[in-house]
């Protein structure tokens, strides 16, 4: 919105406020659609039970099947609109008022419905509301991502097993596609999966970069990926692309690393094991990695807050150390709603170095390069929000405010205020 001068403190309208509007008009549609699928479905379940019809599925296709040609969509589609409509009506009910104030979106609430539905009937209640107060507060992806890390908390004690079971259905698949492609598809355990990525992309990267190459990353990518597997070697790639392994870096809570007696599983009220841009993993496989090779970067935490790391105007360049701590620290790029894993962003200086930025924690967030070339290209202001732990407010060229919370807080160690020695 803007303000006419000719009307002081009058604000007016402009097209992203229309755009906004819009969109909340949407979700209040949205709610209310949902009701009326739900009340289609009752109504059509105790029509059939009515006239003897007993037969569910049958009942359950036809109104699948009357739902899809009213609204011209497949059956597939109003067979999720029906299960939407039954869980937020049902089972999530202030999802749904959620919805119908326009705080949150459709995809929003499918989020939810379906992440809450994974988790068991009894724990439901006792994720509700947080659930509905991310998806109140966070973009769509922020609060995928914000939702599976609660459902896998509140799992921590299953998730061994569910891994270990999980891990056993791990196979290759080939997939016939057009013009003499095919896709290769590999179900693998989480970590290696990111493993094999970030070590393709880190070597494709320092071909892309050859002078003469012409292939897009994502050809060098398959390309690398073909060589390691069907060469076993890298032979084929400059020298300087060789030797390169991946990276990955698992965050683990050090009264869970260190707690090995008792059994498998992290200790009640700990967080779970976590890698970046994978999510929870079991803590036996957290220990594992963090006694095994020196390509992982272990960060234990401790449950309190606030840290301070400065090379102030030093150096232009953060050490390799303050660089991974930013990144750990905010998981993902710091755009507002971006999910590109901060592995693979630059380390940006909030305030530019040239205007008297420094080197430190508190002035640095990992961007990808797209937004990186927004922040400074695109007419966007992007500021620390002080005393936060490294949230960004990002300013708009229209005014328009959006702050980006990093995904941990850096654990700090301080002394005890009676001069007695920390504990750690």
């Amino acid at each position: 919105m803007f303000f006419d001068p000719d009307l002081p403190g009058v604000a007016i309208p402009d097209t992203l406020d229309h755009v906004i509007e819009v969109a909340d008009m949407m979700s209040i549609f949205a709610a209310q659609r949902l009701r009326c699928v739900a009340t289609l479905h009752r109504e059509a379940l105790a029509d059939a039970a009515a006239h003897g019809r007993v037969l569910t599925d049958v009942v359950e296709r036809g109104v699948r099947l009357e739902l899809a040609a009213a609204l011209r969509v497949t059956e597939h589609a109003a067979s999720a609109l029906i299960e939407l409509a039954d869980a937020l009506v049902h089972r999530y009910p202030s999802a749904l008022a959620s919805l119908e104030g326009a705080r949150i979106t459709e995809r929003h609430a499918e989020i939810l419905a379906t992440g809450l539905d994974a988790v068991d009937p009894e724990l439901r209640a006792e994720l509700l509301p947080r659930a509905v107060e991310l998806a109140e507060s966070q973009p769509v992806g922020t609060f995928r991502r914000a939702l599976r890390r609660l459902v896998d908390t509140v799992q921590t004690v299953t998730l061994a097993e569910r891994s270990a079971a999980a891990v056993a259905r791990r196979r290759i698949v080939v997939e016939a596609a057009d013009d003499g492609m095919s896709w290769l598809l590999a179900y693998l355990p989480s970590v290696e999966a990111q493993a094999i990525h970030q070590r393709a992309t880190a070597i494709a990267k320092v071909i892309v970069a050859q002078d003469g190459e012409e292939r897009t990353l994502d050809q060098v990518r398959a390309d690398v990926l073909c060589d390691l597997l069907i060469d076993g070697e890298t032979g084929a790639h400059p020298e300087v692309a060789r030797g390169i392994r991946a990276t990955v870096v698992v965050t683990v809570p050090a009264l869970a690393l260190l707690a090995r007696e008792g059994g498998e599983g992290s200790p009640a009220g700990l967080d779970p094991a976590v890698v970046e841009g994978v999510g929870p993993i079991p803590i036996e496989r957290a220990r594992e990695l963090c006694g095994g090779d020196a390509g992982w970067m272990r960060v234990l935490t401790h449950p309190e807050t606030g840290m301070v790391l400065s090379v102030g105007r030093e150096q232009y360049a953060p050490p390799a150390s303050l660089r991974r701590l930013v990144k750990w620290r905010a998981d993902r790029c710091m755009a507002p709603g971006c999910g590109v894993p901060a592995a693979r962003c630059d380390t940006d200086h909030t305030l530019a170095w040239e205007h008297g930025g420094s080197t430190s924690l508190e002035n640095l967030a990992p961007i990808c390069r797209g937004h990186h070339m927004v922040k400074h290209h695109g007419g966007w202001r992007v500021e620390q929000v002080a005393g936060s732990g490294g949230s960004l407010r990002w300013t708009s060229p229209a005014g328009r405010s959006y702050v980006v919370a990093p995904e941990r807080r850096v654990p700090a160690f301080r002394p005890p205020v009676d001069g007695s020695d920390p504990p750690f």
